[in-house]
């Protein structure tokens, strides 16, 4: 009897947070450590960020081009956060799905929340929360890629976001960065092994059934 454990439906791992809350340092991680899973990498209209790479970290484009995008229903979600437009390109998701790819998502609780209302079987959701407020504003400050009003404002703005925890499957606490990584690669392990994507364990289990011993 075939060992082959094929085929299966990809897992759509969304991860969310509060910006500063640490969900894109955990994102690059599990990243890392789980060579067969892929970024969806989102479209934006805000300017790129020393040590962003076009085509990696975002598709930058004008507003022009991403409105144009939103007329023709080419994405999945799109939102406007803190006036600028992000969103996620619908094609590739759903190839890569079909085709057994893991697609991971570093996106706001809005984008979060048009994603799994689309993709209802195929989403999982983990909303990261920061230790404290003040923690949150802290981070963002050592980043220093913001200027002083934005960074007030993107930390008037995370009470609003983490109200919004509670639509999210899974939650996490960013206090100690590998406790969280820990906990979020289990999640990502556990869902791989859903009996619902591994579309193979219908024909296995008849195979086994039908073995002579």
């Amino acid at each position: 009897m075939t060992n082959a454990r094929t085929p299966r439906r990809g897992v759509l791992l969304i991860v969310a947070s509060p910006s500063g809350a640490g969900k894109t340092s955990l994102c690059r991680r599990l990243m890392s450590d789980h060579k067969g899973l892929e970024l969806s990498v989102s479209m934006t209209t805000r300017g790129i960020r020393p040590g962003e790479v076009d085509g990696r970290d975002y598709n930058f484009v004008t507003r022009d081009e991403f409105e144009r995008l939103i007329a023709a229903d080419a994405f999945l979600e799109w939102a406007d956060v803190h006036g600028n437009l992000y969103g996620t390109p619908r094609a590739p998701v759903e190839r890569a799905l079909a085709e057994g790819r893991d697609v991971l998502f570093d996106i706001d609780w809005q984008g979060a929340r048009d994603v799994a209302e689309k993709c209802p079987g195929d989403a999982v959701r983990v909303f990261i929360l920061p230790p404290s407020l003040e923690e949150l504003r802290r981070r963002l400050v050592t980043r220093s890629q913001d200027s002083d009003e934005v960074i007030e404002r993107r930390v008037a703005n995370a009470k609003g976001e983490i109200v919004h925890c509670d639509e999210f499957d899974y939650v996490l606490v960013n206090q100690d960065f590998d406790r969280s990584y820990a906990e979020l690669a289990h999640i990502y392990h556990a869902e791989r092994s859903s009996r619902a994507r591994n579309l193979w364990v219908e024909s296995y289990k008849q195979a086994l059934l039908n073995e002579v011993v």
